[in-house]
């Protein structure tokens, strides 16, 4: 990672710049639940936030891709009632 202020290179874990002094990491990462919701109610923005956030924000990645896999779970659990459900409806 590199300063944004000077350019200089800075360790991904340092918060300042040690040439400088400016704030360089100032990504909040909170892994807020709203992001799986997101996920579940809107997949593909589950998807495709997880593939732009897994470096910069690997919490909230890891919830957006939690979303998407909860919505693939509630879509395989309907997928099998409506196959048992028209199983009994054919006999």
């Amino acid at each position: 990672m590199f300063c944004k202020n000077c350019g200089k290179e800075v360790k991904d874990d340092s918060k300042f710049c040690q040439n400088c002094g400016v704030l360089c990491n100032d990504t909040l990462d909170t892994g807020n639940n709203g992001y799986m919701c997101l996920g579940c109610c809107v997949p593909i923005a589950g998807i495709v936030l997880y593939l732009v956030w897994k470096d910069q924000k690997p919490l909230t990645a890891k919830k957006c891709i939690q979303g998407f896999l909860l919505y693939l779970l509630f879509l395989v659990l309907y997928i099998i009632t409506v196959f048992i459900l028209s199983m009994f409806e054919v006999m």
